[in-house]
């Protein structure tokens, strides 16, 4: 047994059964909240509590998996290639867009912190939430915060984002395409873009490239307000 849990298949197998699960209850009841990442998530933090197994001898495959997050995301550029005369025709107001949806999210946490009582340490953790994992957890080191809880709080978001994004989408009756587009990259990353590429290329595209403005405007304007905020209140 412990020579199938030190291999590297093993934590490569049972990632893909738990995705592979959630793709399954997400084609069979077609209901957000079946989002595979979040299933595959609960199914794996579930299978190796039941069984108590090391995160270290998951991982010794998991990060095989991990691997191939880098090129995935650098794979997004493709369909932002194919729509870039779109992005210049639009480029004002989906810059003006991804800069309002920056600040407006930074706001927020550190006005919602505040209004809850959290320490400073956790809402510096939680300012870089709506970028991706690896400008966060640099952003949350510069800041002061602590990486892990970032982590955490980006996977969340991308999770919830993905959900809920599309679900606003139909209520408020958008039809603009480049404004799912961006709202999804702005405020859920990566795993955003990944729902946002399902719906369609043209939202697809738009949220690969808000992946990265949102990316450097967060890391330019994240340390500004939170240094304004700390001159106000404290």
């Amino acid at each position: 047994m412990k020579d199938i849990l030190n291999s590297q298949v093993f934590g490569v197998l049972i990632s893909l059964i738990a995705y592979e699960i959630g793709v399954l209850l997400m084609k069979k009841f077609k209901l957000s909240v079946f989002n595979p990442l979040l299933v595959a998530i609960i199914i794996l933090i579930t299978f190796l509590s039941v069984f108590h197994i090391k995160y270290d001898d998951y991982n010794n495959g998991g990060q095989i998996i991990s691997f191939f997050l880098a090129p995935a995301t650098i794979a997004l550029a493709v369909p932002f290639y194919k729509n870039f005369s779109l992005f210049k025709k639009n480029a004002v107001p989906i810059l003006a867009g991804i800069i309002c949806g920056s600040i407006s999210g930074i706001l927020c946490i550190i006005i919602l912190s505040k209004l809850f009582g959290l320490s400073d340490i956790l809402t510096k953790s939680l300012i870089p939430k709506s970028i991706t994992t690896p400008i966060g957890m640099c952003l949350s080191k510069q800041l002061g915060g602590i990486p892990s809880i970032t982590v955490f709080a980006i996977i969340i978001t991308g999770i919830l984002g993905s959900i809920i994004g599309p679900l606003l989408y139909k209520i408020f009756k958008m039809n603009d395409k480049v404004a799912l587009g961006i709202a999804l990259g702005s405020a859920s990353h990566a795993v955003g873009t990944a729902k946002a590429m399902e719906i369609g290329e043209v939202e697809g595209a738009m949220s690969s490239i808000t992946i990265v403005i949102t990316g450097i405007v967060t890391v330019l304007l994240a340390p500004v307000l939170w240094n304004f905020y700390i001159n106000i209140f404290h």
